[in-house]
């Protein structure tokens, strides 16, 4: 299990912050950024504890047994998007409790479980190059201890992924654009830009969750070394030593800020984290001061 009863209910008192795309009438009672008069029938939804029965379809549930809550036009539930990096360089460091992905495939599940607990559609997906495993869309809290085996037998990180081949497929298949969370270490040769422009341009609202282990931020290393790329192989002697190192850590630095520059001029979110930082801190202290939790 991914969480104990006391955080399941932390998460719970939580909900995604939506600023630009539609979110209904929901559990959580978010409101539609579109007003209007419409009350065109959109879809069904299954009922969550708290909603309001006047909305339930008394027909269908004669003939079904089961309670579906009909959404209009209008009041269409939020739709969230978590995509997971997959690749091979997330899979570090090599057991220890900072390890890129497993810190991932928590966050997602946080991230998740607190869609789920306010009523709204989730989809999750793995990247890379070998498979892209998705669960959902699904609604309702009912689901959350579906999510979290899922998460938990998800294949370990491997392979290339291409982000911006992978972000632009998804941007073409997904059926509801809404609120997407991407979690990745961003080491993609390719770059991610083209991919982000895919996922705006279909109507995203996207957060870019940076993953780096303290490690990559301030190397504990220090002579002469064979460096070797985890996904591609390529190998690179260097030499490290007190002013190489400060390079590198400015150079790091500097490519984070260009990212954030990049991201905020785009209107997405971004959040830089290092692995070593608690993930209930971040979920429960550090993306509610960014503006993605509330």
């Amino acid at each position: 299990m991914l969480f104990d009863e006391s955080t399941l209910r932390k998460l719970e008192q939580l909900a995604l912050v939506a600023d630009k795309v539609r979110a209904g009438v929901m559990k959580g009672d978010r409101r539609s950024s579109k007003r209007g008069t419409s009350i065109e029938f959109a879809d069904y939804r299954n009922y969550v504890r708290g909603d309001d029965l006047r909305r339930l379809d008394w027909n269908v549930y004669a003939r079904l047994e089961k309670p579906f809550i009909k959404l209009l036009e209008e009041e269409e539930d939020l739709s969230v998007h978590i995509l997971v990096d997959g690749s091979l360089s997330m899979n570090w460091p090599l057991n220890d409790e900072t390890n890129k992905f497993d810190y991932a495939v928590r966050l997602a599940g946080a991230l998740g479980h607190v869609a789920l607990a306010a009523g709204d559609q989730l989809t999750i997906s793995l990247l890379n190059s070998t498979e892209n495993r998705a669960w959902g869309p699904y609604r309702g809290q009912q689901n959350s201890l579906r999510l979290f085996n899922f998460l938990e037998e998800a294949a370990e990180a491997t392979g290339i992924t291409e982000l911006n081949l992978s972000l632009s497929n998804y941007a073409l298949r997904s059926r509801r654009p809404g609120l997407l969370f991407v979690i990745t270490d961003l080491m993609s040769p390719a770059g991610y830009q083209d991919g982000l422009s895919a996922l705006q341009s279909r109507g995203y609202e996207v957060g870019v969750i940076h993953l780096l282990s303290p490690d990559e931020i301030d190397p504990p290393l220090d002579g002469d070394f064979k460096l070797i790329d985890a996904e591609t192989g390529v190998e690179s002697e260097v030499t490290l030593d007190a002013t190489t190192l400060r390079e590198y850590r400015e150079r790091v630095l500097g490519w984070q800020a260009e990212v954030a520059e990049y991201l905020g001029g785009r209107g997405a979110h971004y959040v830089p984290v290092i692995t070593d930082q608690p993930w209930d801190q971040l979920v429960l202290q550090t993306l509610r001061q960014r503006g993605v939790l509330r």
